[in-house]
């Protein structure tokens, strides 16, 4: 009833806007708070039928798996900021904005350095974590085990020109729980080596939830290549007594090929930690903090002699002609179980309100 309510009030509010853009509504005198407007409020939605596969059982269902609520603007000139809220999941009591992915202020303070503070993505580089979720049809075993991907945090981040960005931020640490005081230090890199060939870098310093650190080095690159685009992510996975620092790692490749209103896609991904990556100082009383399966790990998001191969592919078809519309349908599967996935969608946006450039 409280989301039924929220999405009436957004909606009422968009018609507001939209009458007095007609000029219906009279505007008032300029103020000290003329510079604050609201530059869109959309929504964008994902269902699809599920059916898959495990051991020669079949079965199906109808899912609804997103519907997301934006809203984007500017409080004060230099001052803006951006919403993005969940209407579809549950909220937590222990964390109240855990259907909140954005909630954050952002400072131009000049042409090359922005300041911002709210709850934002955590800076951790690829395009698989870059990518919104709701493109996104299936993930890896280090994406999908992250405790989350969204916190309250501060970032700087500096500007050399309009395609580059090197940020640092401070920010809770994605593999711990979001009622823990644990911590992510990191240094962020979003830029390109060449027009067709982009970048999303990182060097992430982690705590785990036992207070451990960890390094991360995540180099996310798109290589754009006319109607073919290539994701190739690698990420590196040290802690500070691992023997090994090329022993636990992540390679995921993803392509897209556009033929007009079609894409044709396809993404597969190998992760990999020795067996040999275990904490000698591993403490007995954290043996019941953590999954069997984990116990002595350096790495509790893909645990020590653990492998994981992911696969799949699939089509998408925009009707429109614009990401509007998407229908799409994906096959995945893994070599962690015999489960194999089937998905019929579609997505779709709507823009209920739009500022005009005139106002």
């Amino acid at each position: 009833m409280k989301k039924l309510l929220l999405v009436f009030c957004v909606l009422s509010a968009a018609g507001v806007m939209a009458s007095a853009q007609a000029g219906d509504v009279v505007k008032p005198e300029a103020s000290a708070e003329d510079g604050a407007h609201v530059d869109e409020i959309s929504f964008d939605t994902r269902a699809s039928f599920h059916q898959q596969t495990e051991n020669g059982i079949y079965d199906s269902h109808f899912q609804g798996e997103y519907l997301n609520l934006h809203i984007m603007g500017q409080l004060a000139d230099g001052l803006t900021f951006r919403v993005r809220q969940r209407l579809n999941r549950k909220i937590d009591d222990d964390n109240p904005f855990s259907a909140t992915d954005f909630l954050w202020l952002k400072w131009q303070a000049d042409p090359k350095w922005s300041f911002t503070f709210g709850k934002q993505p955590i800076l951790v580089g690829g395009y698989e974590i870059d990518s919104a979720p709701i493109d996104v049809y299936y993930y890896g075993a280090f994406s999908l085990h992250l405790y989350q991907y969204y916190a309250f945090g501060a970032a700087a981040s500096f500007h050399p020109s309009d395609s580059q960005t090197i940020s640092v931020q401070f920010i809770p640490s994605p593999i711990s729980p979001v009622t823990q005081n644990a911590y992510s230090y990191n240094l962020y890199w979003n830029g390109h080596f060449w027009p067709w060939w982009k970048t999303v870098w990182s060097y992430n310093l982690v705590e785990d939830e036992l207070h451990r650190k960890m390094n991360w080095v995540v180099l996310g690159n798109k290589f754009e290549l006319g109607k073919l685009v290539v994701d190739v992510d690698l990420i590196d996975r040290v802690a500070f007594k691992q023997k090994d620092p090329f022993s636990d790692w992540s390679a995921i490749l993803k392509a897209i090929l556009t033929l007009g209103k079609w894409n044709i896609c396809t993404k597969v991904g190998y992760e990999r930690n020795d067996a040999a990556n275990m904490d000698p100082d591993w403490n007995a009383a954290w043996d019941g903090l953590v999954a069997p399966t984990h116990k002595g790990s350096f790495d509790l998001v893909l645990p020590a002699g653990h492998d994981y191969f992911y696969y799949g592919a699939g089509v998408e078809f925009f009707p429109l002609g614009t990401e509007k519309l998407r229908i799409h349908a994906a096959y995945f599967g893994d070599n962690h179980d015999s489960t194999h996935n089937f998905d019929l969608g579609v997505t779709w946006r709507f823009s209920a309100y739009k500022r005009s450039h005139r106002q």
